[in-house]
């Protein structure tokens, strides 16, 4: 399917789970050690692209990325294990953005935008649910 094809589901707890997922994601098991078995963007980038593209009310679900955090440097994550509720991840790169973004968010420059933070891919270490809400977050290494 073309990217925006798929339905987004806003959830109050995702399960994770090690090494392959979210359960009911498009991505689960999409391939052994995959680099995005979830992604992360900043609130403040879906902040600064609702200003640039005049739209307040555009959804963060335009990102397609799978939960957004507030507060933590998503960069500094990369290569690194951090825990968020208690559930290990390990960053493994950035969730680079793409030309579809330009068309996802309605405002050309979107995607020159978000070039250097647009998310961060992981892997999942330890299944679990994460709960949306505040969570608590640990960098390990």
């Amino acid at each position: 399917m073309p990217p925006g094809e798929h339905l987004v589901v806003e959830h109050d707890a995702l399960e994770l789970l090690a090494g392959r997922g979210i359960e009911g994601d498009r991505f689960l098991d999409f391939k052994d050690d995959y680099k995005g078995q979830i992604t992360f963007i900043d609130l403040a980038v879906v902040k600064a692209v609702q200003f640039h593209a005049m739209n307040p009310a555009l959804p963060a679900s335009s990102f397609r990325r799978n939960v957004v955090v507030e507060g933590v440097d998503l960069n500094a994550l990369i290569g690194k294990r951090f825990r968020l509720d208690g559930l290990l991840l390990e960053g493994s790169q950035e969730c680079s953005p793409c030309h579809w973004m330009d068309e996802a968010c309605g405002t050309p420059g979107t995607e020159k935008l978000m070039k250097g933070r647009g998310g961060l891919r992981c892997r999942i270490l330890e299944s679990g649910i994460l709960h949306k809400g505040e969570v608590r977050f640990e960098q390990i290494t």
